[in-house]
């Protein structure tokens, strides 16, 4: 006979229940755990770890501990600091290289302003103001480093718009002339600051005062007037103290120097002088080009200026500093992400956005490697030291290490000003797009719900807009323009107003550039993750393809620009090259990304299969690097020598083109012309690489 069960009382469900959720609750309590003590994560989770790291109160605890005091170069105390910031770990290898170069510092600055009242042939002065209000006095006062010194009494002034070549025609067509005077000009698009002060010597000026138009009424924008990039007195080789120097007699250096003095002044103070300015009326053209200022002529006169300016320029020992994670299957390949140290002033924002981010990433590096995590390749940070005065502690480094930089260094990832505004900015060799790419989908926009910068950067340009390398305003330059090293720079905001003066502090970057420090955490995302990306594929992740496109284009260019009796069929030819290297490249490396290939061969088919990638970049270097500019040896991406040339790229072939304006038609063209050979050779020779045979 079947019993039947006695029937469940409400006392009875109630316990099952509770034993029910007991079990359920101790199912769970693993999982929780997990989320807030994460156990070392695997192979394939770094990148989720990194994301997970965030936190914009650290970056923005960095940047005021980054800020508290100015620290031009050398800055010992801010050495200490730095190195004091960074996390302590056995994950990292600390290291350091000194250098001995040529640096410049004021001593005595002064401007007045003389004027001869209508009424008497007396002359009065007042002296004009050339400090920001309230300076305090560890910071240095405004000057342009490497001015020559000079003392002019009774200079007249003449307002010349940006000091651009079309500037100093426009003037001459209304009968007026600089030469002798001093020129007065404001910070504008289009030509660097040494270049205003190299266009106003070819006119004959005596000498020139830069202000900017924007910003605080007070501020005054430092910066440094010497061309190109490096150590003058040490060209291609590292500023050692035991080495040698070149005089400043020679050609090479002296051509870097300006030969006129300069002085940075506020717009105040521009005003002052502005608005005693009588002769010529204002072209319309200038005020349709954001003139805003209220004043009448561009002068000369009647008003006069007494100019004084002595500075020192000596050659003080700076240090570049290095923490490195060294790869566990390719210790020999490295990951640079660099950022300089120095500033004019407190720094906020230049380069101080930039290094606390580089902290950063260094604290979160540090939590993934007491995690397990290992990279496969080389991880360094980089802290650049005397990028002001023109990108030399990089620069002697890249020079001091060129041959391991040329065949060891996978890629350079630079951040300079990591915030100066809203807006996401990148700029790369082409090859490395893509992965631009796809880094920027994984970030989430710091300004925008749910989007991430990839959504709102295509939004923004109809497409994703990524620039490229041809300036050199910062410490990717060394790399790419001379070591030929594939190379990205990034930053949020494209301009800010503080730049180069002493309200470039905290409280305006938490007031103004980032508040919240979310664009510092987006920043920080995008630097680190493109350098986990580098250093953890085990297929580097370069897409030449992308490469080819972009040299189209400036192919596409140079045929509606240049004269017609220029033959570009030797470009047409290498292009061809490179264009099937390319997509065979393409296809054997995605081959090797799906096929696995384990042991010894795979290692060295992946290993053979990168050191292509990489090292195709270098085969459009020439040796012996651009006419009359021989540092800069990269023929596809780098400054043209003319600011206002048509052609922004190809370097060696602007510069052919503007040299051929002062030559007869035959000598011209035949310049030009070796200067397609020129570059039709170096990307043959990228495509060779990329190929990777010898014959």
């Amino acid at each position: 006979m079947k019993l039947k069960p006695p029937p469940i009382s409400l006392f009875s469900a109630r316990k099952l229940c509770f034993l029910f959720l007991f079990f359920l609750l101790l199912l769970l309590i693993p999982s929780i755990f997990f989320l807030r003590h994460p156990s070392p994560a695997p192979a394939h989770a770094p990148h989720q770890l990194f994301l997970s790291a965030s936190t914009n109160a650290t970056l923005s605890s960095f940047l005021r501990s980054l800020t508290l005091l100015p620290h031009l170069s050398p800055s010992p105390s801010h050495l200490r600091l730095l190195l004091s910031l960074l996390p302590s770990s056995s994950s990292f290898l600390l290291s350091s290289s000194s250098f001995l170069p040529l640096l410049s510092y004021p001593s005595s600055i002064s401007l007045s302003l003389s004027t001869s009242p209508s009424t008497s042939t007396s002359t009065s002065s007042f002296p004009l103001p050339l400090s920001e209000p309230s300076l305090p006095p560890s910071v240095v006062p405004p000057y342009h480093a490497f001015s020559p010194s000079a003392s002019l009494p009774s200079l007249l002034p003449v307002f010349v718009n940006f000091g651009r070549p079309s500037d100093y025609s426009l003037l001459s067509s209304l009968g007026v002339s600089v030469h002798g005077r001093l020129a007065l000009a404001r910070r504008g698009p289009g030509i660097s600051r040494a270049g205003v002060i190299r266009q106003a010597e070819a006119e004959g000026a005596a000498a020139v005062l830069l202000f900017r138009e924007d910003g605080n009424r007070g501020g005054v924008e430092r910066g440094t007037v010497m061309s190109g990039v490096g150590d003058a007195l040490t060209p291609g080789w590292g500023a050692k103290e035991v080495g040698e120097v070149f005089l400043e007699e020679e050609d090479e250096v002296r051509r870097r120097f300006p030969g006129i003095p300069s002085l940075p002044v506020s717009r105040l103070c521009a005003e002052m002088v502005l608005g005693e300015l009588r002769g010529a009326t204002v072209p319309e053209k200038w005020r349709e080009e954001g003139l805003k200022l209220a004043f009448e002529g561009v002068g000369p006169g009647p008003i006069a200026l007494n100019f004084i300016y002595k500075g020192e320029n000596k050659r003080m020992k700076i240090e570049d500093v290095f923490a490195m994670i060294r790869g566990s299957e390719e210790s020999d390949r490295y990951i640079l992400l660099g950022n300089h140290r120095d500033a004019w002033t407190y720094g906020a924002v230049d380069p101080s956005s930039g290094t606390a981010a580089l902290l950063d990433i260094a604290r979160r590096f540090n939590l993934m490697t007491r995690n397990g995590w290992k990279p496969r390749r080389t991880i360094v940070l980089c802290s650049w030291d005397a990028e002001e005065f023109g990108m030399i502690g990089s620069t002697e480094w890249v020079e001091q290490n060129l041959v391991n930089a040329g065949s060891k260094v996978v890629a350079y990832l630079n951040v300079d000003c990591a915030v100066q505004g809203a807006g996401f900015f990148a700029s790369a060799t082409p090859q490395l797009d893509d992965l631009l790419v796809e880094v920027t989908k994984m970030v989430m926009d710091p300004d925008r719900k749910e989007a991430t910068i990839f959504e709102t950067w295509a939004e923004a340009d109809g497409n994703v807009n990524i620039e490229r390398l041809n300036r050199a305003d910062s410490d990717f330059a060394p790399f790419l323009q001379h070591a030929g090293v594939p190379s990205i720079d990034i930053y949020f905001g494209q301009d800010y107003p503080a730049y180069h003066t002493a309200y470039d502090t905290y409280e305006w970057m938490s007031s103004h550039g980032d508040p919240m420090f979310k664009r510092h955490v987006a920043a920080a995302e995008i630097w680190g993750l493109l350098a986990l990306r580098l250093a953890d594929d085990p297929i580097l992740p370069f897409n030449y393809i992308a490469y080819v496109t972009q040299l189209q284009r400036y192919v596409d260019i140079l045929q509606s620009t240049l004269d017609q009796a220029i033959s570009l069929h030797p470009l047409t030819s290498s292009m061809e090259l490179l264009e099937s290297a390319a997509r065979d490249a393409t296809e054997e490396a995605q081959n090797l990304r799906e096929q696995k290939y384990d042991g010894e061969f795979g290692a060295l088919r992946r290993r053979a299969m990168n050191d292509r990638l990489m090292h195709a970049e270098r085969g459009f270097l020439d040796p012996d690097g651009i006419p009359e500019r021989r540092w800069f040896k990269h023929l596809v991406f780098g400054p043209p020598a003319n600011e206002e040339s048509k052609i922004q790229f190809f370097p060696g072939v602007a510069d052919a083109v503007s040299r051929s304006a002062r030559m007869g038609r035959k000598e011209g063209l035949a310049a030009v012309q070796h200067e397609v050979w020129r570059l039709s050779r170096a990307i043959e020779r990228a495509a060779i690489a990329l190929k990777g045979d010898l014959l």
